[in-house]
């Protein structure tokens, strides 16, 4: 392997390099190529300083590197490589195929990678394609995007970051989006999303802006205008889409939002159905608890209260006409001048108050209240922001700053590691494989005995199980799509108190021919009562009567799942049990009613 090869691929990066001898050279030469690119006039003294630094390849390092340099000089890639390969300005006398002979192909490579990554076309297609493929992955990741896209609308409205590159990610919002309605066999719920009505409505307002950031305090404190027209722009494209674009998908979630937030009531089973669901209701008190015994809330709140404030002096400034420094020294103690903080802040923020609502959003904000925690403790600016604040003279901030960073996190680590590791050692030796026979049974019989044809009904959550294990048909599966979801209530009322005629053309209905009833289901005795799904079922169907705060059941039929275990008529005459255990009793769906007195 070349010895040359350190230098040039360690340049690439940025970074000090080292020739073949092993001794540090000085800076690497990307600055210098990077002049060369912009085509700018260099001093005497950069010539001066480059030439310093290219004496320093010697050997062979310096011819490969000479190539190198040639590669990225070139108009473009194919010229460069059509000039090493005819190559007649390096030997006397002689052209060579400088490529084949000097083996070029890490050259070749290195200056595709540099001039690539180094590339705004580059950057635009790696956001592209992984928002993409962020779409491609979850459902409803739109809504996510969402919150990343109003995070950026904060950020530009209050004149914190460049409004070109904010613009150039809404236009790959765009095209994500698009792209993904296409892809997506012409998904309707994108197109009739809130974020497209944003982005929309953030380039439609961007004509309406030009001179608002400059000039009189007045004209700055039209941004309260702009974002008002905004919001009632994106708030009317979206009605405006909803109305013309044919669409179903998702409405289920809207419902569920205004019921979870106190706007509307319903008696829907498969609204409190949802309302009821673990992952969707308000993070537990134990939640909270495991976050601060592992030192992360404490930290994370103290990061984010320090952040917080620093952003809102830094927007204060900016409404006050002081402009935003570019660079931001470690002395000045303005971590909130960042703009890439100020955008996790806000972010940060909407994911938290998401999570505070709903307990399956903590795998979103968990990973973020790491990152930002991490960040803090880590950081001497934010230590640095915290004493120009106390204005701390006893010690001088910067080396305080700097120790703490290096501190803070050597103590917390250390006081994790004592405090968790034997613990999570212990649950790791007493992990132990799931074995449910009653499950295994099943599974096995209608493997061997039911008819390759055959389409099962019950619970959606066993019905995922059956066609995982067997790959057998069912007429319900534990999705939250409106069409499934409504599928799923009806399927549910077999655990209702309805006659065994209605339930018969239920399930006929959706083709079944057999029928599961469990028993964790029908004689479910939960913590809270009216999360069952049998008291559920006699809320949305009025069998529940309401009188003086006292509840009372009342229907003239018995629970089904209950009834039909008697084997009497009239439900032998529509079921007959073929299969039963101590959790499920399998009935198939007679096709030829008999009635039995």
């Amino acid at each position: 392997m070349k010895k040359y090869q350190c230098v040039l691929w360690f340049d690439i990066m940025g970074q000090q390099t080292c020739d073949r001898e092993g001794n540090k050279t000085a800076q690497n030469l990307t600055k210098w190529l990077q002049r060369r690119e912009t085509k700018k006039t260099l001093s005497w003294e950069d010539r001066q300083n480059e030439l310093e630094r290219e004496i320093t390849f010697q050997g062979d390092s310096a011819i490969y590197y000479s190539f190198y340099k040639e590669l990225l000089k070139a108009p473009s890639f194919e010229r460069g490589v059509y000039e090493l390969t005819h190559n007649n300005k390096t030997v006397s006398l002689k052209t060579i195929n400088a490529v084949q002979q000097m083996t070029l192909y890490p050259e070749l490579i290195a200056s595709v990678l540099y001039q690539a990554s180094g590339s705004e076309k580059f950057c635009y297609l790696l956001v592209s394609a992984s928002t993409y493929t962020f779409m491609m992955m979850w459902e409803y990741s739109h809504y996510l995007l969402f919150l990343q896209a109003v995070s950026l609308f904060l950020l530009d409205s209050f004149a914190l970051a460049q409004s070109e590159k904010v613009y150039e990610v809404y236009k790959i919002y765009m095209f994500s989006l698009f792209l993904g309605y296409l892809l997506q066999f012409e998904n309707s719920a994108l197109l009739v999303s809130p974020l497209l009505s944003l982005v929309t409505a953030l380039m439609l307002s961007k004509y309406l802006q030009m001179n608002v950031k400059k000039g009189t305090f007045v004209s700055r404190m039209l941004k309260i205008m702009y974002i008002y027209l905004v919001l009632t722009v994106t708030l009317t494209l979206n009605l405006l889409l909803k109305m013309f674009v044919p669409h179903k998908e998702n409405e289920h979630l809207l419902k569920f939002l205004e019921i979870k937030l106190g706007l509307n009531t319903t008696k829907n089973f498969t609204m409190n159905w949802l309302l009821c669901q673990e992952s969707l209701q308000a993070p537990s008190q134990d939640f909270f608890l495991r976050l601060t015994q592992s030192s992360l809330l404490p930290f994370y709140i103290l990061v984010l209260i320090i952040c917080l404030f620093s952003v809102t002096q830094v927007i204060f400034r900016r409404i006050c006409g002081e402009p935003l420094k570019e660079t931001v020294k470690l002395e000045d103690g303005r971590i909130g001048e960042r703009p890439e903080i100020v955008y996790h802040v806000i972010h940060t923020i909407l994911l938290g108050s998401l999570a505070m609502c709903l307990e399956g959003m903590k795998y979103l904000w968990t990973p973020y209240v790491c990152m930002l925690a991490a960040f803090g403790v880590c950081s001497p600016e934010l230590w640095m922001t915290l004493f120009k604040w106390l204005r701390l003279k006893a010690v001088h901030p910067i080396l305080l700053a700097l120790i703490l960073s290096m501190a803070v996190p050597t103590i917390i680590g250390f006081s994790l590691w004592k405090e968790f590791f034997p613990r999570i050692m212990t649950e790791l030796s007493e992990l132990q494989e799931f074995y449910d026979p009653d499950t295994v049974e099943l599974m096995t019989w209608i493997k061997r005995q039911a008819p390759v044809a055959a389409v099962f009904a019950g619970s959606p959550q066993l019905m995922g199980v059956i066609k995982l294990c067997t790959g057998w048909m069912v007429s319900s599966l534990p999705l939250y799509d409106d069409d499934l979801l409504k599928r799923n209530e009806n399927i549910y009322q077999i655990y209702s108190k309805r006659s065994a005629e209605d339930i018969y053309k239920i399930l006929t209905s959706y083709k079944a021919n057999f029928l599961i009833i469990e028993d964790s289901i029908c004689n479910e005795v939960g913590p809270v009562r009216g999360c069952r799904v049998k008291d559920l079922l006699d809320i949305a169907n009025g069998h529940v009567v309401c009188e003086e705060g006292d509840s009372y059941a009342y229907s003239k039929y018995g629970r089904f799942c209950h009834e039909i275990k008697m084997n009497y008529s009239p439900y032998v005459n529509y079921f007959t049990r073929v299969y039963w255990n101590r959790s499920y009793f399998v009935y198939r769906i007679n096709t030829v009613i008999s009635f039995q007195s």
